[in-house]
């Protein structure tokens, strides 16, 4: 998948880092690229993950749940520190499509990751299995506002 021209450098680097983490199915490296006050936002809440630790530890655990993952298409804003990333899966026997929203600081690190899933019963499955895995430490990071 190819970026616009407006994407900084150090952008594109961390994209494909991310690209090549998720491939490989292996995010060890992630924090790497993530700002240490990053924000996750989860399709499964309303109120946001914070700080870094959150948003590693719940990219390393969805990675081990999706089956047959593949990114589609690719979408940045005009200062490219934005960039949508189209996505397919599966939860089981759910399909599932989705987008991730990733902001970048002009350094390159993810400072918000959000995500959205479809369709509903699919996200349920993966809410299911999240929770399995990371309910009992999610809560820790969650934000109040």
């Amino acid at each position: 998948m190819t970026l616009p021209s407006t994407v900084p450098a150090a952008v594109a680097q961390s994209l494909a880092h991310w690209h090549d983490m998720v491939a490989r199915k292996d995010l060890s490296d992630i924090a790497r690229i993530v700002h240490p006050e990053a924000t996750f936002r989860s399709p499964m809440a309303v109120h946001p993950y914070r700080p870094a630790a959150a948003l590693v530890l719940a990219l390393q655990t969805v990675v081990t749940i999706f089956e047959d993952f593949e990114y589609h298409r690719q979408f940045a804003s005009d200062d490219g520190l934005e960039v949508v990333l189209e996505f397919s899966a599966r939860v089981g026997d759910k399909q599932l499509k989705g987008i991730d929203m990733v902001r970048f600081d002009a350094e390159g690190r993810i400072v918000e990751f959000e995500v959205m899933i479809r369709p509903l019963n699919a996200l349920q499955a993966l809410g299911a299995e999240m929770g399995a895995r990371l309910g009992h430490k999610m809560p820790d990071y969650k934000a109040k506002a």
